[in-house]
């Protein structure tokens, strides 16, 4: 073990494209897409445009201080932009955040596991997915890069695949037992059936999916090339959304109606299953198996690098600080790792629920992460070293539209009752983490 050497620049820049992607692609769409659907019916794909427009937003806003502070991340730049309270809250908060979506994600990896598996409980197959990924991370940054670049590339072609298949079925060039498939989007209530508030509602969900994009924000210190890597990354925004989400939904909303959508498993298995093609069910089984792997692979990752940031800047202890010979903060994994095996041992005790309860509790922190970046970039743009590159069009009225959308999002998920168990969480954990920041910055002030 060795004292602080710093992160190595181990990450090449299509590692950096791919974790972008790869923290976009997971539980969210394959599993969550189910929940949404039932929430908004096909009108959904406007609540996933209407946050892919609020991301576009936020990676541009992130990207451009990226240009102008190259060595810091996300976490820093709070820091430097409003001090060490916001920048207390902000970081323990992004930390539990992916805390939340690891333990969802590797969750999800253990109920594709019972596919095969169905007399294994979930809280066991979810602690051997998380045995795995805890494996991986301990090794060189470059290692990890590599997997996700692989894992990444596997779910890309997986949905690339289901969009063509899933067309072709839906127009009918490809024979199934599914009969009229486009009536799917105007019957059963309508294109509409549960009107705004349906869209409002599922817009927790959408944030949740999106949550992990800005992944490329904590990575950038470990990254080669990087301001050439981030526009390229950051330009593919809208591209992605409407490619890995807006597509998949609205294929899955023409081939199976919306209210006969399982919460069980994923819509995407169910999909392959009514196309009555033999053996294409167990395939894509496998394909979000490796997907949310790949999203539990990049949690990890954002976790552990995470509390290495805060503690460079102070708002964590110093201890994780430690780095081995390769780079890796491997206390900053262990102490992730123990956080994680906590929730997933939840498992036990509410294996019907868990995924549901926790799924709605990262939304509301990713809004309140999403405000805090656009914020940032409105406070540290006149004091730019030099003028980025790469600059957000339309600054600042697009910070202040990101800004006010966002904060309507928050506060009226608040007003939501199915939102209650993770309203009451996001809250409690929100005054803890304030409570916190002034008591920490007043002792470290005393010292």
């Amino acid at each position: 073990m060795e004292k602080h050497q710093g992160l190595k620049k181990g990450l090449l820049p299509r590692h950096a494209q791919f974790i972008a992607l790869a923290g976009m692609i997971g539980t969210g769409i394959f599993k969550g897409s189910s929940d949404t659907l039932n929430i908004a019916g096909p009108s959904v794909v406007l609540a996933y445009l209407a946050g892919g427009l609020l991301l576009f937003i936020v990676m541009a806003a992130l990207g451009e201080m990226a240009m102008a502070f190259p060595h810091l991340n996300v976490q820093t730049i709070i820091y430097k932009a409003f001090g060490f309270r916001v920048s207390f809250v902000v970081g323990w908060l992004y930390w539990i955040n992916w805390i939340l979506v690891t333990v969802v994600e590797l969750l999800a990896g253990g109920s594709f596991l019972q596919f095969w598996l169905p007399h294994y409980p979930l809280w066991l197959l979810s602690l051997c997915c998380g045995a795995v990924i805890i494996g991986i991370n301990l090794f060189q940054v470059q290692i990890y890069g590599e997997l996700e670049f692989w894992f990444a590339g596997i779910k890309i072609l997986a949905l690339v695949a289901f969009i063509i298949l899933g067309a072709l079925i839906l127009f009918g060039i490809i024979p199934s037992p599914i009969q009229a498939p486009l009536s799917n989007y105007t019957n059963h209530g309508g294109f509409f059936p549960h009107g705004v508030r349906g869209i409002l509602g599922a817009l927790l969900i959408v944030m949740f999916s999106y949550g992990g994009a800005e992944l490329v924000g904590v990575a950038v210190t470990e990254v080669k090339d990087a301001e050439k890597v981030l526009p390229r990354i950051i330009k593919g925004t809208v591209f992605r959304v409407i490619t890995f989400y807006v597509f998949p939904i609205l294929i899955i909303c023409g081939l199976i109606p919306w209210n006969k959508v399982s919460n069980e498993g994923s819509p995407f298995v169910q999909v392959f299953s009514l196309s009555g093609l033999p053996g294409a069910a167990t395939v894509m089984n496998i394909v979000l198996l490796t997907a949310v792997l790949s999203a539990a692979n990049s949690g990890i990752y954002a976790t552990s690098r995470t509390l290495l940031s805060m503690a460079e800047s102070g708002v964590a202890p110093k201890s994780l600080l430690r780095t081995t010979s390769k780079g890796i903060p491997v206390f900053g994994i262990l102490i992730t790792s123990l956080c994680i095996i906590f929730g997933v041992i939840l498992a036990y005790f509410m294996p019907s629920q868990i995924i549901n309860y926790i799924m709605s509790i990262p939304g509301f922190s990713i809004t309140l992460i999403w405000i805090s970046i656009c914020a940032a970039q409105l406070k540290l743009r006149p004091s730019y070293p030099m003028t980025p590159t790469f600059q957000l069009k339309g600054a600042p009225y697009t910070n202040f539209i990101a800004i006010i959308a966002l904060a309507y999002i928050f506060i009226s998920l608040f007003f939501n009752k199915s939102n209650i168990v993770g309203s009451t969480v996001c809250a409690v954990t929100l005054i803890a983490l304030i409570l916190l920041a002034f008591i920490t910055h007043r002792q470290n002030r005393v010292k």
